[in-house]
């Protein structure tokens, strides 16, 4: 499979003028930003749609589901305080463009992908890219447990509830982001693992996501 990939001013132009409207949204962390300003968003978009890559907005991909609006990756990408080298947990691969920012960051990804079609197409399109990490297809909603713990777990998708079988597959200290709700709307949660059985509970902002699938969600 061919993949047509430009990256000229014009492209970098639109990723500047992106950051700083994120800026002026209130994402304040400067490596968050600079992963924003590197990855080339327009490559998660057929040719047709590049003029539309840049703005901020969420966007079709396919098979029901969507390329997240930068300020919600930004936004998620910023309540994770990701460290080089941590081991984060994606729920959701989709498109690949939040876990290209968390690589970007300098996380060891693990990413989980229950469309067949999104999961053989990041396969390709991300190492292409230049971009590693570990791909897997099945159930999300149930985490990997095979490779836990995790410093970090995020969700890109709309959950019911949190999973408890997630929250059993992070680290004490680490920081699990996911957003809960119905399926119209969902408030952003943040949990800390401050103790073996002892978990720290923010809600913080509503957002609108794809609704979670699987054994433990809808």
């Amino acid at each position: 499979m061919a993949y047509k990939f430009i990256d000229n001013y014009r492209e970098r132009g639109a990723r500047k003028k992106l950051v700083e409207h994120l800026k002026g949204r209130g994402i304040e962390d400067q490596k968050v930003l600079e992963a924003i300003a590197k990855v080339p968003r327009h490559f998660f978009f057929d040719e047709t749609f590049w003029n539309q890559a840049y703005r901020d907005i969420a966007f079709p991909i396919g098979d029901g589901q969507t390329i997240s609006q930068p300020y919600t990756v930004a936004y998620q990408s910023e309540l994770l305080h990701v460290k080089r080298g941590d081991k984060v947990l994606e729920i959701g691969t989709g498109s690949g463009y939040q876990t290209c920012i968390l690589l970007e960051l300098g996380a060891e990804v693990y990413t989980i992908e229950r469309q067949e079609n999104l999961y053989q197409r990041t396969t390709q399109v991300l190492p292409y890219m230049g971009y590693k990490a570990n791909f897997f297809l099945g159930d999300g909603s149930k985490g990997i447990a095979e490779h836990a713990p995790y410093d970090k777990i995020i969700v890109t998708a709309g959950a019911p509830f949190v999973p408890e079988i997630m929250l059993k597959q992070l680290k004490v200290g680490g920081i699990f982001v996911i957003p809960v709700g119905d399926e119209k709307s969902q408030k952003m949660v943040t949990i800390i693992r401050v103790g073996e059985n002892d978990f720290d509970r923010i809600e913080l902002d509503t957002f609108r996501f794809v609704p979670l699938v699987g054994d433990q969600a809808w």
